[in-house]
């Protein structure tokens, strides 16, 4: 894997010099066959250019050239004299011409004077009008005329041979420097994959590599999620722990009732009871199959809260007589009816609320106050404004057990009634967290526990 991340990050990089070479060849013949390049602003201001549109200043008078006044000022802003001769090469006239020059030339003069100017390094143009021909030359001119000769075979031959090594040398300087930047490159590369393999093998230990570069903060980051992952998969399996412990439970439950059932139901068959204990007997049967009935609501319902399939059917209610009414619920159970619940209210809010889930809400946190305490405990609850506070002097609730009170399937130690599913906590919140409020719990072992609902969000 390290190797064919560097290969890649290699073959990458001579690619990119290899285009750029023959980029930068091709932009080169493009610019030596186009004839509208920026040459032509070099020749526009050249000398063989003003020769050749000078003829647009002559004129002929008696047969002989003339020059306007406009080629005359021409002339003068270039610097330039003019000489015009005739077919035998003799001067027949000139403009602005300095003295000492000859008054014919022959054939070689002429070329010699255009290829390698005369004494006084005066550079010469030729050019042509009607029967004669003219001289434009500058003394003082800026230009300098060079001569090559080339042999068109040994140029391309030349040039093929310079392409070649300087896409070699290239290409070789490109594979060097490259080998050296991808393997740099690469190598925390590599150690990321790798890294990430680890994590998809569930192997969640720390990881420290040096020189990682730029990648340190990636590595910093993989190891958050390192923990991250560590303290789920603690918590997965805190859970499952928990599911299989509640499952037994449950299951436990679930056998006791279904025992009781079948044998009062066996004994219902038995002609020689008398009414007292048929009635006996069809009561306990309703009792347990009731109890039954809860454990199956609670997992029906606390795995709707789970997935979200929970439609509210919200009314405008006040707390005050709403929270009073659940605690003379309460009260009306047998089992609680000696129990001692305190109820205050201040100026209560009027808050949108599902009357039969709601309720259902308060009622585990009043049973929970009540099943795991002693029969001495009092519990407080008071409504002020939008927040029901629930609090009792009870046993409390150990620190280590505080995070987990509302963990599905969870029961804590205190937790002396086995009967139960272990969700109502988790039902309660997940409920009140559906009409936007939240739950905070505050409790000290042997000093009891306070529940505040806020409905506000």
């Amino acid at each position: 894997m390290k190797w064919k991340l560097t290969g890649r990050y290699l073959l990458s990089i001579v690619l990119i010099v290899a285009i750029v070479v023959f980029l930068n060849i091709a932009i080169l013949f493009g610019l030596l066959i186009n004839d509208r390049t920026g040459l032509d602003d070099v020749e526009s201001n050249s000398g063989e250019t003003f020769t050749r549109n000078f003829s647009t200043y002559l004129s002929l008078e008696d047969g002989e050239p003339v020059v306007s006044t406009a080629g005359q000022e021409a002339l003068e802003q270039y610097g330039a004299f003019i000489r015009f001769l005739d077919e035998m090469g003799r001067v027949v006239s000139e403009v602005d011409a300095p003295s000492g020059l000859p008054d014919a030339y022959s054939p070689i003069e002429l070329i010699q004077i255009y290829k390698y100017m005369d004494d006084e390094l005066r550079l010469y143009f030729i050019g042509e009008y009607e029967s004669y021909s003219y001289l434009i030359g500058v003394p003082e001119a800026s230009e300098r005329r060079v001569l090559f000769m080339l042999d068109e075979q040994a140029v391309l031959s030349y040039m093929s041979k310079a392409f070649l090594w300087i896409l070699v040398v290239d290409l070789l300087v490109a594979a060097l420097i490259g080998l050296l930047f991808s393997s740099r490159l690469t190598r925390p590369v590599y150690r990321l994959t790798e890294r990430i393999q680890q994590l998809k093998r569930r192997d969640f230990s720390r990881s420290e590599p040096k020189r990682v570069g730029i990648y340190r903060p990636v590595f910093h980051d993989l190891n958050a999620v390192s923990e991250t992952l560590t303290t789920y998969e603690r918590q997965r399996e805190e859970l499952d722990d928990r599911r299989k412990e509640w499952m037994s439970n449950v299951s436990h439950d679930l056998k006791t009732p279904l025992a009781s059932i079948q044998g009062y139901a066996e004994l219902l068959d038995d002609d020689s009871l008398d009414e007292a204990d048929r009635n006996q007997y069809v009561h306990v049967i309703e009792r347990q199959a009731k109890y039954m009935k809860e454990l199956l609501d609670d997992f029906n319902l606390t795995m709707r809260l789970q997935h979200g399939d929970f439609p509210l059917t919200l009314e405008e209610t006040r707390l005050e007589p709403f929270v009073r009414e659940v605690i003379i619920d309460v009260l009306n159970d047998p089992r609680f009816s000696d129990r001692h619940i305190e109820f205050e209210a201040t100026e209560a809010a009027t808050v949108s609320l599902d009357r039969h889930f709601m309720k259902r809400a308060l009622l585990n946190f009043l049973y929970n106050a009540l099943l795991h305490n002693d029969e001495s405990v009092i519990v407080t609850v008071r409504v002020d404004e939008d927040v029901v506070t629930i609090q009792d002097d009870g046993n409390g609730i150990a620190e280590s057990e505080l995070p987990y009170i509302f963990e599905r399937y969870y029961r804590g130690t205190n937790t002396d009634d086995a009967r139960g599913s272990g969700l109502g906590m988790a039902i309660s919140r997940d409920i009140i967290e559906a009409h936007g409020g939240k739950v905070k719990v505050e409790s000290s072992q042997g000093q009891g526990t306070t529940i505040r609902i806020i409905f506000t969000p």
